[in-house]
């Protein structure tokens, strides 16, 4: 995977945020199959935006963490920064797609705290 920066409107970075935040919000929420339906469908719109270009979203939460990781901005929870995994996702990694290739288009931003006790 490609992991330069792609240039994306700011208007859809910001779409896809919200979209984001409202699938978090709707974890919590019983009877969520009507507005699931809706969040699906607005991610669908954002995958083909153009005939062979697309935005998504990726939320990386219980994946490892090292210093090499690109395409992730990390605050450090705790004392230990050995084994990390990211425990909280507060804005998702968009990336930019186009014929085969994907590229950044934004850093998510998370939280990371020691798997070890």
């Amino acid at each position: 995977m490609i992991t330069e920066a792609a240039r994306v409107p700011k208007l859809y970075i910001d779409i896809l945020d919200q979209v984001f935040e409202i699938e978090k919000k709707l974890a919590s929420i019983e009877q969520t199959n009507s507005i699931a339906r809706n969040i699906n469908r607005l991610k669908e719109l954002m995958a083909g935006i153009n005939d062979d270009a697309g935005l998504s979203y990726e939320i990386p939460l219980g994946e490892t963490f090292n210093e090499t990781r690109n395409d992730v901005e990390a605050s450090i929870s705790g004392d230990s920064a050995e084994d990390l995994v990211i425990t909280e996702v507060i804005k998702p990694i968009i990336r930019y797609r186009k014929g085969g290739i994907a590229l950044i288009a934004r850093k998510g931003v998370v939280i990371v705290q020691s798997a070890k006790p």
